[in-house]
């Protein structure tokens, strides 16, 4: 261990050149667009969802099985897939996740059988779910912590961009060809950014080398010992519940239950989606500079305002309201996602930072699993009542919102267990 020491300095120690190199910029930047590409497959399913029933005779209110299924997969590899990120290294683990998550939405776009697209959404899942903390890995090596707030915002306006380009493209492709086009376009794009990251990423100074020093029963104990990491995941639980709730009924109950077209309901929910592109790094870089990378306090903010809106949104009925209410929804929606995924490395040592990040993010997820489901019943049982959905929608925000009083965001203290984070020199 001594020996060790010798060749490392503290992150906060080091070198202002370490994490002043241009090239942090680049490996944030084909992280991002790795999870946008995984996230476009996901968001693909909500425009898609009303066409695909109709084609393979599909009842509404069993259409929420599709999703579930994703997340079921989605759910597994995020659990898993930190223990592969903290083994192998973040490149290779982003290829293989945009390559497998590419080559089933082809396969999905081919299908004509409901059981055998359920269970290829569940691979499309399963691969695309280990992209997510393998991302945050290489990113945390590259920025310093004071920076990350930024560097999260940034990398999580994907998934808000990812549900942008599904519900501006997927409605205009299908009303030129059909549903099964999307899947194939959208999976043949991933297939080929996979070839790219795997050709252009490489991780970063700030790191240790965690194999030679921690094991996995090791990491699951400090995992497992951390109160705020496991208060943080059944936070994030609740947003995610809202998030991806809405993302996956919204289009199928506008359609539905107020009769929009198709494409006005894309429309809907790509600006409702929209301002996470701008409000996740506007909010990280707000919490970097005027609140030291305390993140705990906006968090409830911004997660009390989202299950307001949602309410709010389940009283609209005409048009022009929904393009009003939805981008003061979507920035709930998504803003607080920066926030709770730049806390997990304030809260973890860098050598179990990937495999916190994705048991962190499995646990938010399962609100993604569970929430198509719930709708759907509450959706059927109330005779197709919109705002019973939102209803149901709204309460995992608030949720979270409790949960949040009760974390602690100080950052994490090592010292008892005579170890520290490092940057290589």
């Amino acid at each position: 261990m001594n020996k060790l020491r010798s060749k490392t300095v503290p992150a906060s120690a080091a070198p202002a050149g370490v994490t002043a190199r241009p090239y942090r910029w680049t490996a944030l930047i084909l992280c991002w667009f790795a999870f946008t590409m995984t996230s476009v497959d996901r968001s693909t399913w909500g425009p898609a969802s009303v066409f695909v029933g109709d084609d393979l005779g599909i009842p509404l209110a069993s259409l929420g099985l599709f999703a579930t299924f994703y997340y079921v997969g989605y759910v597994a590899s995020n659990a898993g897939g930190g223990f592969l990120v903290d083994a192998l290294g973040g490149r290779k683990v982003i290829a293989v996740s945009l390559f497998g998550a590419g080559a089933f939405m082809m396969l999905f776009g081919a299908t004509t059988n409901p059981a055998i697209g359920m269970a290829i959404q569940a691979a499309v899942g399963f691969f695309a779910g280990a992209e997510y903390s393998a991302g945050i890995k290489i990113i945390s090596s590259w920025f310093r912590p004071e920076e990350l707030g930024k560097a999260m915002g940034i990398y999580t306006s994907a998934t808000s961009l990812g549900q942008v380009i599904a519900n501006t493209l997927v409605p205009w492709i299908i009303s030129h060809y059909t549903w099964h086009a999307s899947y194939l376009f959208f999976g043949a794009v991933s297939v080929v950014a996979a070839v790219v990251c795997y050709t252009v990423l490489r991780p970063g100074p700030i790191s240790t080398r965690g194999k030679a020093q921690i094991g996995t029963l090791q990491t699951l104990k400090e995992i497992g010992r951390s109160r705020d990491l496991i208060l943080l995941a059944i936070a994030g639980f609740g947003g995610f519940w809202g998030t991806y709730g809405f993302i996956t009924w919204s289009n199928a109950l506008m359609i539905k239950g107020h009769g929009i077209d198709p494409v006005v309901a894309g429309s809907i929910v790509a600006s409702y989606a929209a301002v996470g592109i701008f409000g996740k790094p506007l909010i990280g870089w707000v919490t970097d500079r005027f609140f030291g990378g305390a993140r705990r306090i906006p968090t409830i903010v911004v997660l009390g305002l989202f299950g307001i809106m949602l309410l709010v949104f389940g009283t609209v009925e005409s048009i022009p309201a929904f393009f009003i209410a939805a981008p003061i929804l979507g920035l709930g929606a998504y803003c607080y996602l920066p926030l709770i995924v730049a806390l997990v490395p304030r809260l973890i040592r860098s050598q179990a930072l990937g495999t916190a990040a994705g048991l962190a993010n499995a646990m938010w997820q399962i609100g993604s699993v569970l929430v198509p489901i719930a709708v759907g019943a509450v959706f059927a049982a109330t005779n197709n009542s919109f705002m019973a959905a939102l209803a149901t929608l709204s309460i995992g925000p608030f949720l979270g919102m409790i949960i949040m009083f009760f974390v602690s965001d100080k950052p994490r203290r090592l010292a008892s267990e005579g170890e520290e984070d490092t940057v290589t020199t």
